[in-house]
Protein backbone atom coordinates (compact mmCIF):
# COMPACT_ATOMS: atom_id res chain seq x y z
CA UNK A 1 0.00 0.00 0.00
CA UNK A 2 1.43 3.40 -0.92
CA UNK A 3 2.07 6.04 1.70
CA UNK A 4 -0.79 8.17 0.36
CA UNK A 5 -3.25 5.26 0.51
CA UNK A 6 -2.12 4.40 4.05
CA UNK A 7 -2.67 7.98 5.18
CA UNK A 8 -6.00 8.25 3.37
CA UNK A 9 -7.37 4.92 4.64
CA UNK A 10 -5.96 5.57 8.12
CA UNK A 11 -7.57 9.02 8.17
CA UNK A 12 -10.88 7.48 7.12
CA UNK A 13 -10.77 4.90 9.93
CA UNK A 14 -9.62 7.58 12.40
CA UNK A 15 -12.53 9.80 11.36
CA UNK A 16 -15.02 6.94 11.59
CA UNK A 17 -13.79 5.98 15.06
CA UNK A 18 -13.81 9.57 16.28
CA UNK A 19 -17.31 10.18 14.91
CA UNK A 20 -18.61 7.07 16.65
CA UNK A 21 -16.89 8.09 19.88
CA UNK A 22 -18.27 11.63 19.71
CA UNK A 23 -21.80 10.42 18.99
CA UNK A 24 -21.60 8.00 21.91
CA UNK A 25 -20.38 10.71 24.28
CA UNK A 26 -22.98 13.22 23.13
CA UNK A 27 -25.78 10.66 23.49
CA UNK A 28 -24.53 9.60 26.91
CA UNK A 29 -24.51 13.23 28.11
CA UNK A 30 -28.18 13.48 27.19
CA UNK A 31 -29.08 10.12 28.74
CA UNK A 32 -27.03 10.73 31.89
CA UNK A 33 -28.43 14.27 32.24
CA UNK A 34 -32.00 12.96 32.07
CA UNK A 35 -31.13 10.14 34.46
CA UNK A 36 -29.64 12.65 36.89
CA UNK A 37 -32.80 14.81 36.76
CA UNK A 38 -35.11 11.90 37.54
CA UNK A 39 -32.91 10.09 40.08
CA UNK A 40 -31.29 12.86 42.12
CA UNK A 41 -31.36 10.71 45.25
CA UNK A 42 -29.12 8.09 43.63
CA UNK A 43 -25.47 8.33 44.66
CA UNK A 44 -23.50 10.46 42.18
CA UNK A 45 -20.97 7.63 41.85
CA UNK A 46 -23.49 5.62 39.83
CA UNK A 47 -23.79 8.55 37.46
CA UNK A 48 -20.01 8.66 36.98
CA UNK A 49 -19.99 4.86 36.54
CA UNK A 50 -22.45 5.30 33.67
CA UNK A 51 -20.14 7.85 32.08
CA UNK A 52 -17.19 5.45 32.43
CA UNK A 53 -19.26 2.71 30.80
CA UNK A 54 -19.93 4.97 27.80
CA UNK A 55 -16.23 5.80 27.49
CA UNK A 56 -15.17 2.16 27.75
CA UNK A 57 -17.77 1.15 25.16
CA UNK A 58 -16.51 3.84 22.79
CA UNK A 59 -12.88 2.80 23.09
CA UNK A 60 -13.72 -0.90 22.81
CA UNK A 61 -15.67 -0.31 19.60
CA UNK A 62 -12.74 1.59 18.15
CA UNK A 63 -10.29 -1.22 18.92
CA UNK A 64 -12.65 -3.64 17.15
CA UNK A 65 -12.89 -1.31 14.13
CA UNK A 66 -9.10 -1.12 13.89
CA UNK A 67 -8.83 -4.90 14.27
CA UNK A 68 -11.37 -5.39 11.48
CA UNK A 69 -9.37 -2.99 9.31
CA UNK A 70 -6.19 -4.99 9.88
CA UNK A 71 -7.99 -8.24 9.10
CA UNK A 72 -9.43 -6.72 5.90
CA UNK A 73 -5.88 -5.85 4.83
CA UNK A 74 -4.69 -9.40 5.62
CA UNK A 75 -2.18 -7.96 8.09
CA UNK A 76 -2.86 -10.77 10.57
CA UNK A 77 -3.88 -14.39 10.22
CA UNK A 78 -6.19 -14.41 13.26
CA UNK A 79 -8.67 -11.99 14.74
CA UNK A 80 -7.01 -12.55 18.12
CA UNK A 81 -3.71 -11.18 16.79
CA UNK A 82 -5.46 -8.26 15.12
CA UNK A 83 -7.30 -7.37 18.34
CA UNK A 84 -4.15 -7.63 20.42
CA UNK A 85 -2.18 -5.46 18.01
CA UNK A 86 -5.05 -2.96 17.75
CA UNK A 87 -5.37 -2.65 21.51
CA UNK A 88 -1.66 -2.23 22.18
CA UNK A 89 -1.32 0.26 19.33
CA UNK A 90 -4.52 2.20 20.14
CA UNK A 91 -3.42 2.64 23.75
CA UNK A 92 0.08 3.59 22.50
CA UNK A 93 1.50 0.84 24.69
CA UNK A 94 2.99 -0.92 21.67
CA UNK A 95 4.85 -3.88 23.12
CA UNK A 96 6.46 -4.58 19.75
CA UNK A 97 6.07 -8.35 20.04
CA UNK A 98 3.75 -8.29 17.03
CA UNK A 99 4.52 -5.95 14.15
CA UNK A 100 3.04 -5.24 10.74
CA UNK A 101 4.78 -5.28 7.39
CA UNK A 102 6.38 -2.15 5.96
CA UNK A 103 3.48 -1.53 3.57
CA UNK A 104 0.99 -0.71 6.34
CA UNK A 105 3.10 0.74 9.14
CA UNK A 106 1.87 4.28 8.58
CA UNK A 107 -1.71 3.01 8.50
CA UNK A 108 -1.09 1.15 11.79
CA UNK A 109 0.35 4.28 13.37
CA UNK A 110 -2.96 6.01 12.68
CA UNK A 111 -4.52 3.66 15.26
CA UNK A 112 -2.24 5.22 17.89
CA UNK A 113 -3.24 8.71 16.76
CA UNK A 114 -6.89 7.69 17.06
CA UNK A 115 -6.39 6.43 20.60
CA UNK A 116 -4.41 9.48 21.63
CA UNK A 117 -7.07 11.89 20.36
CA UNK A 118 -10.03 9.97 21.71
CA UNK A 119 -8.49 9.34 25.13
CA UNK A 120 -8.03 13.11 25.36
CA UNK A 121 -11.65 13.62 24.37
CA UNK A 122 -12.77 11.05 26.96
CA UNK A 123 -10.74 12.74 29.68
CA UNK A 124 -12.31 16.11 28.89
CA UNK A 125 -15.76 14.48 28.87
CA UNK A 126 -15.29 12.83 32.27
CA UNK A 127 -13.79 15.96 33.86
CA UNK A 128 -16.69 18.08 32.61
CA UNK A 129 -19.25 15.60 33.97
CA UNK A 130 -17.58 15.57 37.38
CA UNK A 131 -17.48 19.40 37.42
CA UNK A 132 -21.09 19.65 36.29
CA UNK A 133 -22.70 16.94 38.41
CA UNK A 134 -20.51 16.45 41.48
CA UNK A 135 -22.38 17.91 44.45
CA UNK A 136 -21.06 21.25 45.74
CA UNK A 137 -21.75 20.14 49.30
CA UNK A 138 -19.02 17.70 50.46
CA UNK A 139 -21.55 16.02 52.78
CA UNK A 140 -23.64 15.03 49.75
CA UNK A 141 -20.80 12.88 48.37
CA UNK A 142 -21.11 10.44 51.26
CA UNK A 143 -24.70 9.51 50.42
Amino acid sequence: MTTFVQIAFGSFVLGLCSAIHLILLIRSVKVLGEFHKTHKSLHWGWFIAGAFAAVILGHSLQVWIWAASFVSLNAFTTLDEALYFSLTTYTTLGYGDIIVENGIRIFAAMAAVTGLLNFGLSTAFLVELVIRYLPDDPDETSR
